[in-house]
């Protein structure tokens, strides 16, 4: 490959690091830049016990690095975007009585829009990030593709089903054909500083992971009390806020039973949560809304696919009907437990993301 400018997004983590060496070592320009997203306490940021990709540690740590590989190091401020685009829609739905996930919003608006625009301003050809997924262009179809990354427990195509065909030519995934083990042997071979950091496994805005604690201050609404039913709407006890709940939830109710009742549906206009059995968890059918499609331009007829309902989530086969407008109707070959609205729910064959969208409503 002939020589490119690439900018690096580095969070202060070993698999951005990893990715910024790794094209560093193909003989690239890199340049780094670490995104400052949003503003946490200071006595928060500085902490030792912090596990967030973003603020202050992490922007020390991806300079290190940047000093290390001998690759100049900025840092940009995309907090307005970052609050308008990710935070906003977070409080937003989790008022509604929906479980978001802002990481696939991040990535979306911030992490390759927002990137590729500053990619411009420094006149670079490409942009990179850390993720374990792949692109390969397929000249037969003339699309670019989404692939998983070769390390199945890391890969992260999940979070990037709505990247799109622009975003896909200018971005590479330099660690996505490697494992996290051969990653790490990479950091400590090259010396980096990161080698042995822990990976963040919080979502990097809230603080100690506490939901309730982040959302009470931005949406006090969603903690009004409120009825806790069963299916046929029989009152079984009080809510202190919809925001303490998601499908599938077993604990946190206080209400005896003669069994272990589980949250079915949040009804964010009732503020209402309606429980029931575990069997009651098991759905066939969901409708998904703002779709992407990545391995084709649009979806005309119904077709046959693997898809995950949440990222951890065991693929399963379904047939996806498109119904206009953005939208489709997924139906599973066997009932899915704790289908949850305002999840992604991803379409694969194999190893290549068909797209995806977000999961609107369970349909019976």
């Amino acid at each position: 490959m002939d020589r490119k400018k690439v900018v690096v997004a580095m969070s202060g983590g070993v698999d951005s690091s990893v990715a910024a060496a790794l094209l560093k070592e193909e003989g690239h320009e890199v340049l780094g830049l670490t995104m400052n997203l949003f503003s946490l306490p200071e006595k928060i940021c500085h902490s030792e016990e912090l596990r967030s990709c973003c603020g202050w540690r992490a922007q020390e740590d991806a300079n290190r690095v940047a000093i290390h590989l001998s690759i100049p190091h900025f840092v940009a401020d995309f907090r307005q975007e970052f609050e308008r685009k990710v935070i906003q829609d977070f409080c937003q739905e989790y008022s509604r009585g929906r479980t978001p996930n802002p990481c696939i919003r991040c990535n979306q608006y911030i992490k390759f829009d927002w990137l590729l625009e500053r990619a411009k301003i420094l006149k670079a050809d490409y942009i990179a990030t850390g993720h374990y997924a792949r692109v390969e262009y397929d000249s037969g179809r003339r699309r670019y593709l989404l692939k998983k990354g070769k390390d199945r427990e890391k890969d992260q195509s999940y979070f990037l089903y709505p990247l799109t065909q622009d975003m896909l030519a200018l971005t590479f995934f330099p660690v996505g054909s490697l494992t996290k083990r051969e990653v790490r042997k990479r950091a400590k071979g090259l010396g980096l500083p990161v080698a042995e950091k822990p990976e963040s496994q919080e979502i990097c805005f809230v603080p100690n992971n506490d939901y309730a604690e982040f959302l009470r201050t931005r949406i006090p609404e969603a903690f009004r009390p409120g009825l806790i039913v069963d299916l046929n709407n029989k009152v079984l006890g009080e809510h202190q806020g919809i925001v303490h709940f998601t499908v599938g939830q077993r604990r946190g109710m206080k209400i005896a039973a003669p069994h272990p009742l589980y949250v079915i549906s949040i009804d964010g206009e009732k503020n209402t949560v309606v429980v029931g059995e575990n069997r009651d968890l098991y759905k066939s059918c969901l409708l998904a809304s703002d779709l992407n499609f990545i391995a084709l331009k649009e979806l005309i007829e119904p077709i046959m696919a693997r898809v995950k309902i949440r990222y951890k989530h065991t693929e399963t086969k379904a047939r996806i009907t498109p119904l206009g407008n953005g939208k489709a109707r997924i139906q599973f070959e066997r009932p899915q437990r704790a289908i949850t609205p305002g999840q992604a729910v991803v379409f694969y064959d194999r190893d290549v993301v068909i797209g995806g969208g977000t999961i609107d409503r369970v349909l019976d």
